[in-house]
């Protein structure tokens, strides 16, 4: 009995109780996800800054950082566009980095990871793709 009760109690309450809550509770988090346009735009407006080494994208994070990220301040564009003219090595960095308007699906895992999911005028930590190591500036969303 006991094996039973313990089994079919917890299988039950998961299911009946559990699981309803938490798709009622999803659902409202997912719209409200969607209100941002997190993890659900079709399409995302960015610039980044792509370095091979390690050493030289975190240079380049830490004038982001002491310039604005460290005072809780969001790096202007304009500002992110001289760090990326400066210190990338994609060719979009003559253009500050500029990627303009890309969907979904077009750029590498992390990539495309780390850019759906950066909320608009944030600029991401440094990360490692195939590429190399990025940081993204997201400056827009839309489906």
């Amino acid at each position: 009995m006991g094996k039973d009760a313990k089994a079919g109690g917890k299988g039950k309450g998961k299911q009946a109780g559990g699981s309803d809550e938490a798709a009622s509770s999803k659902g409202k988090g997912k719209a409200g996800k969607a209100a941002d346009g997190l993890g659900t735009c079709t399409y995302v407006k960015a610039r980044h800054v792509l370095c091979e080494k390690q050493g030289k994208i975190n240079e380049a994070y830490k004038k982001l950082q002491d310039g604005w990220l460290s005072n809780g301040d969001k790096v202007p564009p304009a500002e992110f566009a001289k760090i990326a003219a400066e210190y990338s090595e994609c060719p979009s960095g003559k253009k500050g980095g500029d990627l303009g308007w890309f969907p979904r699906g077009k750029m590498a895992g992390p990539f495309q990871d780390v850019a759906f999911n950066t909320p608009v005028g944030v600029t991401s930590a440094p990360f490692k793709s195939t590429h190399g190591y990025h940081i993204i500036l997201s400056e827009g969303r839309k489906n």
